[in-house]
C-alpha cells in the first residue's frame, strides 16, 4: 500500500502512530498546516519545516481555478512548485460545497460551480476530483463529498450522507483504474445525527480506503455538536487505518479529538490569527 499506519502506543482511545507516505513520514498526532495555494500565507517551506510541521494541506478547488492543474503539472507537480518536500494532502473541493453555497449547483454526478474569481464555471466530479489529485502527485486524495449546512433536517442530512458515499464509491474505483502515488481517503459525513454518521462510517470502512476523515464540522455547529460527531464517527473507523478531523483547529477541540482516536488536523485558523496577531497560549 502507499501509506502504512504504525501505532506506537495507546492511552486509552488515543494512539500515537507512525503515518509512511511517498514523501517521508508523518508521527500523530499531527496538525497539517493549511497552504490553500500551496504555502501558508507568510511562511516559507523551509521555515514551515523548522516550525516543526511534517505535512501541508492545499486545495483542489483553488489550485484548478489557479494557477490551473496544467501549469502544476507541467513544473512537475505540486511538491515541485511549492518548494515542500515533505506529504501533501489536498482537500477535494467538498468543503466549498458548503463554504461557497451561493455559488454553486448540486446534482447526482457532481457539482457545478461558479468561480468566485470571474464567474467561470468549474465542473467538478468524484471521477475528475481523484484524477486531477493524481496528476498533482500528491500523498494523500481525498474524495468529493457533500458538505451539508447546520443545522439540517436529519432526512435532508441522510439523502446528503448517501450521495456522498455514493460518490466514494466512484471515486474508488476510478482510483482503483488509475492511482496515484499516494492513497485515498474517504469522507464521513451525517451531521448532528448519531445514526448517520455510524451507518456513514461503516458504509466507507467496507470499501476499504486507505484512511478515513470525519467531514461536515466546523460549519456553525455548537462545540457540543462538533464534539459529539468525532465521539460517534471515531470508534467507528478501521483502527488500521488513519483517521482525519477536518477543518477543527482550536486547542480544546483537538485535545478532545486525540482522546477519541483521531490522529490528524486541519484548519485555516492558527495562521489566520497569526496573521493577525492573534496566539493560542495556555
Amino acid at each position: 500500500m502507499p501509506l502504512s499506519l504504525t501505532i506506537e502506543a495507546r492511552s486509552g482511545a488515543a494512539r500515537s502512530c507512525v503515518l509512511a507516505t511517498p514523501h517521508g513520514a508523518i508521527h500523530t498526532p499531527a496538525f497539517m498546516p493549511v497552504g490553500t495555494l500551496g504555502a501558508v500565507k507568510g511562511v516559507p517551506p523551509e521555515q514551515l519545516r523548522a516550525l516543526g510541521a511534517e505535512v501541508m494541506l492545499a486545495n483542489l478547488y483553488h489550485l484548478v481555478l489557479r494557477p490551473g492543474i496544467e501549469v502544476v503539472e507541467s513544473l512537475g507537480g505540486l511538491h515541485a512548485f511549492t518548494g515542500w518536500s515533505g506529504p501533501i494532502l489536498t482537500d477535494s473541493g467538498g468543503f466549498q460545497v458548503w463554504s461557497l453555497g451561493h455559488l454553486r449547483r448540486v446534482d447526482e454526478e457532481g457539482v457545478t460551480f461558479q468561480s468566485h474569481l470571474d464567474g467561470s464555471t468549474l465542473r467538478l466530479t468524484p471521477e475528475t476530483v481523484v484524477d486531477l489529485q493524481r496528476r498533482l502527485g500528491v500523498d494523500v486524495a481525498m474524495v468529493l463529498d457533500e458538505c451539508p449546512a447546520w443545522p439540517i433536517a436529519q432526512e435532508e442530512a441522510a439523502a446528503s450522507l448517501a450521495r456522498t458515499n455514493r460518490w466514494a464509491l466512484r471515486a474508488r474505483e476510478e482510483w482503483e483504474r488509475r492511482p496515484g502515488i499516494g492513497g485515498l481517503f474517504a469522507i464521513v459525513q451525517g451531521s448532528a445525527y448519531r445514526a448517520l454518521r455510524e451507518r456513514g462510517a461503516g458504509e466507507l470502512a467496507a470499501l476499504g480506503f486507505d484512511g478515513y476523515a470525519i467531514g461536515g464540522v466546523s460549519v456553525g455547529e455548537p462545540a457540543t455538536e462538533r464534539r459529539a460527531a468525532v465521539e460517534w464517527t471515531a470508534p467507528a473507523l478501521p483502527a488500521e487505518r488513519p483517521r482525519y478531523l477536518m477543518g477543527v483547529g482550536y486547542p480544546r477541540d483537538i485535545l478532545h479529538a486525540v482522546s477519541h482516536g483521531v490522529d490528524l488536523f486541519d484548519c485555516v485558523l492558527p495562521a489566520r490569527n497569526a496573521r493577525h496577531g492573534v496566539l493560542f497560549t495556555r
